[in-house]
């Protein structure tokens, strides 16, 4: 059984507040605290954001070890294995990032998995090596800025630039393109794969898990995106224009049904959604359908990426016969350019005694 992380004690804070019994009260206060955040507290609205946000792990659930006599740089408490590599990466804001790349043999695609709050790559190792064995593919985890041992704070700036390092990573480390590449995000980790997905085109695919509209919605389902929200997926998934696989919990405690619901509604390109009944946030992946629809998906999607493959392959081959067909003859015979033009036009024609073609004809063939 693979350790989950225990989601329901980092449920917003200001979320306990909706249990009042005053409940119109609340609603009341609510709509007066947007007002003054937005007019009155200017910056600080986003830092208290990211306070309310982020729980990571504390203490962090590994450590890392340098091997003296391989070199290889080792998750502890984990046993070495040969087709994991674990790595430290810099992002764009000179915070130093941990991650771990999980080799399938022989696969080209890789999914880039974004995890969820109060947990770290210590936590995950075990799906991450678990995804990459039955989905027949490679896994990128990765920590943000402030988890486990990557160094920083965390805040939703500082993941853009955890995944943007990431992504780097796999395109300059193990030569993935975009084609290659799915991205995973799972609850406050679909912030940064959707802020990812609307900046590149030509993604294979993305999955979100648990996904959440806002990080305002979570706490109260306003109606319009307010400058000082945070992942703001509910107006950046519009742009994603790859297939999208939406997994949500009917009995999600900590982010509603209706987050993931909405979301797919916005997509492009919908994938089938799987609402698992009775799901809560942090245990779908044991419910059988869970695997069974993810793996169904990366068929899928695999399938439609080998056809588009073939595809371009027969364009390619058309393109080179149709130059080589228009490569101009051996000099064995002496003919005009007139003459070439009538004898492949009378060559669809029924034999007459004088085949004749005006010059009128074939001018309108050749175009």
């Amino acid at each position: 059984m693979v350790a989950l992380p225990n989601c329901h004690r980092i449920v917003f804070l200001v979320k306990g507040f909706v249990d009042l019994e005053n409940l119109g009260f609340f609603f009341f206060h609510f709509h007066f605290l947007l007002w003054f955040v937005e007019v009155v507290m200017g910056g600080v609205a986003s830092s208290m954001a990211a306070k309310m946000a982020f729980f990571p792990p504390n203490p962090p659930n590994y450590t890392l070890v340098d091997d003296a006599a391989t070199g290889l740089l080792l998750l502890d408490p984990f046993p070495h294995r040969e087709n994991v590599d674990v790595l430290k990466l810099r992002n764009s804001r000179g915070n130093e990032i941990v991650a771990v790349y999980v080799r399938y043999p022989m696969a080209t695609t890789t999914l880039l998995y974004s995890h969820g709050n109060a947990a770290d790559i210590g936590q995950m190792y075990e799906l991450f090596v678990e995804l990459s064995i039955h989905l027949k593919i490679n896994i990128f985890g990765y920590d943000y800025s402030g988890y486990g041992q990557s160094t920083g704070k965390p805040s939703e700036n500082s993941t853009y630039a955890d995944i943007e390092a990431a992504y780097r990573c796999l395109e300059k480390t193990y030569g993935a393109k975009q084609e290659d590449i799915i991205l995973y995000g799972q609850s406050v980790g679909s912030g940064p794969t959707v802020d990812l997905a609307a900046r590149l085109p030509h993604l294979k695919a993305i999955v979100l898990h648990s996904p959440i509209l806002s990080g305002l919605r979570v706490i109260y389902p306003v109606k319009h995106t307010y400058w000082f929200d945070i992942y703001k997926n509910i107006d950046k998934i519009q742009y994603a224009k790859c297939p999208v696989l939406v997994i949500h919990g009917t009995a999600d405690e900590v982010v509603d049904w209706s987050h993931g619901k909405k979301l797919w509604e916005l997509c492009q390109v919908r994938y089938e959604p799987l609402w698992i009944k009775g799901g809560n946030h942090c245990d779908l992946e044991v419910y059988p359908e869970y695997l069974k629809h993810l793996k169904k998906f990366v068929a899928t999607i695999e399938r439609a990426a080998y056809k588009q493959m073939l595809i371009g392959r027969k364009i390619l081959e058309h393109v080179e016969k149709s130059r080589k067909s228009t490569e101009p003859l051996e000099p064995s015979q002496s003919m005009s350019s007139r003459d070439k033009s009538r004898k492949s036009v009378e060559s669809f024609e029924p034999p007459r005694k004088k085949p004749r073609v005006s010059r009128a004809s074939t001018q309108e063939h050749e175009l």
